[in-house]
């Protein structure tokens, strides 16, 4: 079973990553276009989320790791995210 089937079609993953070294990276949800509001502000610099635990990752300034990627900061927090191909009453998936 896989991760759409059983959060449905039109729901996005409890938890998604950006980049491409993480095992819950999905180029095809990526490019659908995920939405993310955070603690109820919507957020654009989100690297990964986790809805059932309730965090967010975001970069630490322009900080960067000995392997050259960003080093993020987890914020603990309500979190929803929706797929912002649906229009305007999407639904959302919440903690």
């Amino acid at each position: 079973m896989t991760e759409e089937t059983k959060s449905g079609p039109d729901v996005p993953p409890d938890r998604l990553a950006i980049s491409p070294r993480s095992p819950h990276f999905n180029q095809d949800v990526l490019m659908r276009g995920v939405g993310i509001r955070f603690k109820g502000v919507v957020r654009t610099n989100i690297e990964e989320y986790s809805i059932s635990e309730g965090w967010v990752r975001v970069q630490a300034g322009k900080t960067m790791d000995r392997h050259g990627q960003p080093l993020t900061i987890k914020l603990n927090g309500p979190v929803e995210a929706w797929f912002e191909d649906l229009g305007e009453n999407p639904p959302v998936a919440k903690a």
